[in-house]
C-alpha cells in the first residue's frame, strides 16, 4: 500500500462542484435571508426541536447563539427572531436529526473519511459516543468515558516536561469549563494554552492593551446606536456578524454616517433591509454605506495617514474645531513624537498606495473632521498581517486625534468571532503567563502555577512540527482546517503521541492525528446538561463585554454524551485525584465554579448572583469610562508602519476570506449568494484587468503558488472569477487556501497569521 492511501488528507479535495454565477443582489438580507433560515431548519433539524430552539435563540431566558459574539439588546428583545441567518445555519449544525455513530467508523476509514470535503464531513451528524483510533488502525471504534481518561492520563504523565503537552481551546467553551480548563492545565505544570484568539483578533488585544490600557474593545451596543459616524474596515458584517447591520441601522436612523472601508465591495453592508419589519421589506431596506473606500489589501495605515495629515490641515485652518486637543492634552502622550513622523510621510505617495481616489478620501476627511461622536469597527482584514498590531494602533490613534474614546457613542469595536471567544481569554486561557492572575489561582487553590509563557497557536505548531512526542488537547474547533500551512501543521499533529479532541461533530482534524487519537463528543449549546445536583446553566461573554448566562433546552443527541466542563473535572480527577482540588464537586454545581471564577479574575464580585439578570452584567472597561490603565495612566499614540515587502510585478497579493456560508471554518453549503458565486468553493476572485493581462478568461482553472524564505506551497485547481477587486489583489476562500499562508509570516509581537497577506504567483 502507498504512502498516500495510508496517510489522510490534510487539505479539502480537489473536486470541482460546478461553479454557478449569478448577478450580485443589490439588498443584503431580507427574504433571501428568511428562505434560507428556514430551508435550514427544515432540511437538518426535527421540526419540533428548529421550532423550540428558534425561540429561545438569543433569549434571556434561553441560550447564547453557538455562532458569533455579536451582542443581544440589553433591553427589549424580539420575541419571534432574535438571531440571524447564521445563527439558524449554527444551531441546525448543532441540533442536526443526523447522528454519527461506531456502525459509520467500522464501515469507513479514516483515510476515506477524509477523501470527502469539509462540508460533507460536517453534514455526517452528531458524535455520540467516544471513539479511540488505535496506533496502526485504520478505524476508529468505541471506547469508555473511563478508558478514555485513563489514556489521556497515562500519555500525559509519561512526557518527558508538562510542556510537551498542548492544550488548544476554541472559541465557543464556556467560562466555566474555559476556567476549570485552564486551571487543569496549569495544576499539571504548563501555560500551553494556544487559542482561537491567536489566529484572529491578538493583533487587536495587543495593540489597545499598548495604547487604551485594555485589550477590548471600549463600546456598547447602545454606542453605536448614538454614533455620529461608524467607520467598518476590514469587515463583512453581512455575511459574519449579520446582527450588526441592525445596529448600523439604527445608527443610520438616528442620524449617523457609516464609512466602509475594504477590498471588497461587500453587499450586506450597502443595502440592509431587515427581516423581521414587513414594512421596510416593502420599501426596500436601508442604504447602510454613506462612503465606500476600496482600499488595496494592507493599506489601512497608508488610509488612515493620509487621513490624519488631511485632517491636521483642516485643524491649522480651523484651529480648535477639528480635534479634541484638551484631550489630547490631558487624556493622552506622545502626541508630538506621533505627529512629527506622520507629517515625514508624503500624502501623494500615501494616496498611491491605497488604491483610492483623493476626492473619496476627501470625502471622508469631511465626514470625519465634523463629527465628535466616532467609532470604528474592524476584524480580521486588519489584524491577519504581519503588521496587524500596527494597523489597530493606528485606528487609535485617529480616535485619540478626535477624541473619540471614552464617551457615549465613541470608542473601540473589534467584532470578535466565536460566541465567547472574549470570555475564554477574560477567564484565564491565554499562553501568557500574567503574574498576577498566577498569584491569585495560587493563593486559592494552593499550588505554584507554572510562570514561564507558553506556546501560542504558530509556537505550538512548530514545536509539534519539529519535535516528536507531543500530546496535543483540542477544547472544540477544527485545528487542522483554522492554521496557517496546512501541510506543515499536519506534519506537527502527526508527529504526537495522541490527539484529542472534544467535539460535537467529526471534523477534519479528527482524521489528521497522532499515533493514537481520541474524539470525546460533547453536550452542544443548545442541549440541556445535567449534572449530580441537578440541571445547569453556562456563561459567556459577547463582544462588548457583557456576561449572561445560557441554557440549552432540547435533550441531547445521545445518552454518550458530557458537557465539557464535566470532561475536564474528570481528567483533572483522573490525573490529579482530589488532593488540593476536589474537581467532580467544582463540576456538580457549576455555581462552584462560579465561585472560584469570582475569587481569581476581577470583575466577577457577586457572579452567581449577577449572572441570574436577565440581562447579565458588564464587565470593567476603563477605557470606555475614559480611565486608561497602562502604566502612565494616559492612552499613547504610537508611531506606525506599513507593511513594505516587495511585490514582484508578475505576483499578487492573496487575502483569505469566508464565503456567506460558512461560520470560521464551519462549511453550511457552497454558496457565496452576496458575492453571486454558487456551489462552489475553489475560486479565486480577480480583478477583470489583470486577468485580461495573463490571458485568462472566466472560469479558467489555474494554481496558486506562493514562495516564502526559500519554501514554495502550491494550491491546485482554482476557478478564476471576474470580481470587483483592487488591481494586484486576488481573493480566496479558507480553508482551501490556507495551505498558501507560510507558518513563519505572521503579525509582529502578536503572532496572529498573516492569511490577509500572502503573496502568490498564478499559473495555469
Amino acid at each position: 500500500m502507498s504512502k498516500e492511501s495510508k496517510e489522510s488528507h490534510a487539505q479539502p479535495p480537489i473536486k470541482p462542484t460546478g461553479l454557478k454565477q449569478k448577478d450580485l443582489p443589490s439588498k443584503g438580507v431580507g427574504l433571501a435571508a428568511i428562505g434560507s433560515s428556514l430551508n435550514q431548519m427544515r432540511k437538518y433539524m426535527k421540526t419540533k426541536d428548529a421550532l423550540a430552539l428558534s425561540l429561545k435563540l438569543n433569549q434571556k431566558d434561553g441560550f447564547d447563539c453557538p455562532g458569533c459574539a455579536w451582542p443581544d439588546p440589553d433591553d427589549d428583545r424580539s420575541k419571534i427572531a432574535e438571531y440571524c441567518e447564521n445563527g439558524i445555519k449554527a444551531i441546525a449544525e448543532e441540533a442536526t436529526k443526523k447522528r454519527l455513530t461506531k456502525e459509520y467508523f467500522q464501515k469507513n476509514s479514516v483515510v476515506d473519511i477524509s477523501k470527502l470535503s469539509n462540508f460533507h464531513i460536517g453534514k455526517l451528524g452528531r458524535l455520540t459516543e467516544p471513539m479511540l483510533l488505535r496506533e496502526g488502525s485504520e478505524h476508529y471504534e468505541e471506547i469508555t468515558w473511563f478508558d478514555a481518561m485513563e489514556i489521556i492520563a497515562s500519555e500525559l504523565k509519561n512526557l518527558e516536561s508538562p510542556n510537551d503537552a498542548i492544550f488548544y481551546t476554541s472559541g465557543r467553551t464556556s467560562n466555566e469549563a474555559a476556567f476549570l480548563y485552564q486551571l487543569m492545565v496549569r495544576v499539571f505544570g504548563t501555560n500551553n494554552l494556544p487559542d482561537c484568539s491567536n489566529m484572529c483578533h491578538e493583533s487587536s488585544g495587543k495593540g489597545l492593551s499598548e495604547t487604551v490600557g485594555i485589550g477590548k474593545g471600549s463600546v456598547t451596543l447602545p454606542d453605536l446606536h448614538e454614533a455620529e459616524l461608524i467607520i467598518v474596515m476590514g469587515q463583512n458584517p453581512g455575511t459574519n456578524h449579520p446582527r450588526m447591520l441592525s445596529a448600523l441601522e439604527k445608527c443610520k436612523e438616528n442620524g449617523g454616517q457609516i464609512i466602509s472601508v475594504n477590498p471588497l465591495p461587500e453587499v450586506g453592508l450597502m443595502n440592509f433591509v431587515d427581516p423581521q419589519s414587513p414594512l421596510k421589506i416593502l420599501q426596500g431596506g436601508t442604504k447602510l454605506t454613506d462612503l465606500f473606500l476600496q482600499v488595496k489589501v494592507n493599506e489601512d495605515i497608508a488610509l488612515l495617514k493620509v487621513i490624519m495629515l488631511l485632517l491636521l490641515e483642516k485643524e491649522a485652518e480651523s484651529p480648535g474645531k477639528i480635534l479634541d486637543k484638551d484631550f489630547i492634552k490631558n487624556k493622552t502622550l506622545d502626541y508630538e513624537a506621533f505627529i512629527e513622523d506622520l507629517k515625514k510621510h508624503p500624502i501623494a505617495e500615501l494616496i498611491d498606495r491605497t488604491g483610492i481616489d483623493r476626492s473619496k478620501i476627501e470625502a471622508a476627511v469631511e465626514m470625519i473632521a465634523t463629527k465628535k461622536k466616532i467609532i470604528i469597527c474592524w476584524a480580521m482584514g486588519l489584524t491577519q498581517h504581519v503588521n496587524g498590531v500596527d494597523n489597530i494602533r493606528e485606528v487609535v490613534n485617529l480616535l485619540l486625534m478626535k477624541g473619540a474614546i471614552g464617551k457615549p457613542g465613541a470608542g473601540t469595536c473589534p467584532v470578535r468571532g466565536h460566541s465567547n471567544v472574549q470570555g475564554d481569554r477574560t477567564v484565564g486561557v491565554w499562553d501568557v503567563a500574567e503574574e498576577a492572575f498566577m498569584d491569585r489561582l495560587r493563593d486559592h487553590f494552593d499550588f505554584e502555577p507554572p510562570r514561564d509563557n507558553g506556546y501560542s497557536v504558530i509556537d505550538a505548531i512548530k514545536a509539534m512540527h519539529d519535535k516528536p512526542g507531543h500530546v496535543f488537547f483540542a477544547m472544540g474547533g477544527n485545528f487542522i482546517s483554522a492554521s496557517p500551512d496546512t501541510e506543515y501543521t499536519a506534519k506537527g499533529l502527526r508527529n504526537c503521541q495522541l490527539t484529542v479532541h472534544v467535539s460535537t461533530k467529526l471534523n477534519r482534524s479528527h482524521l489528521v492525528h497522532g499515533k493514537r487519537a481520541l474524539i470525546l463528543p460533547c453536550l452542544g449549546r443548545t442541549e440541556k446538561d445535567i449534572q449530580e445536583e441537578g440541571e445547569q446553566f453556562v456563561s459567556v461573554e459577547n463582544s462588548m463585554g457583557v456576561v449572561h448566562n445560557s441554557k440549552g433546552i432540547i435533550e441531547p443527541c445521545s445518552t454518550g454524551l458530557r458537557s465539557e466542563s464535566w470532561i475536564i473535572a474528570k481528567l483533572a480527577h483522573t490525573l490529579f485525584g482530589d488532593e488540593n482540588i476536589d474537581w467532580m464537586k467544582m463540576v456538580a454545581n457549576y455555581d462552584n465554579i462560579r465561585d472560584a471564577i469570582e475569587a481569581t479574575v476581577p470583575g466577577f464580585e457577586n457572579y452567581n448572583e449577577r449572572v441570574r439578570e436577565p440581562a447579565g452584567f458588564y464587565l470593567p472597561n476603563g477605557a470606555r469610562d475614559g480611565k486608561f490603565n497602562t502604566p502612565s495612566g494616559k492612552a499613547h499614540f504610537t508611531i506606525n508602519k506599513n507593511h513594505e515587502e516587495e511585490v514582484p510585478a508578475d505576483h499578487y497579493i492573496m487575502m483569505t476570506i469566508r464565503s456567506h456560508d460558512q461560520y470560521n471554518t464551519t462549511i453550511y453549503g457552497l454558496d457565496d449568494r452576496y458575492r453571486g458565486i454558487f456551489n462552489e468553493r475553489r475560486i479565486v476572485m480577480m480583478n477583470k484587468q489583470d486577468m485580461h493581462r495573463e490571458g485568462f478568461k472566466a472560469k479558467d482553472k489555474v494554481d496558486l503558488i506562493g514562495t516564502f524564505k526559500g519554501v514554495e506551497r502550491i494550491a491546485k485547481q482554482f476557478i478564476v472569477v471576474p470580481y470587483d477587486i483592487p488591481s494586484g489583489n486576488v481573493a480566496t476562500y479558507f480553508p482551501e487556501a490556507n495551505v498558501l499562508v507560510p507558518i513563519d509570516s505572521f503579525a509582529r509581537s502578536a503572532k496572529t497569521p498573516a492569511s490577509k497577506r500572502v503573496v502568490i504567483r498564478i499559473k495555469m
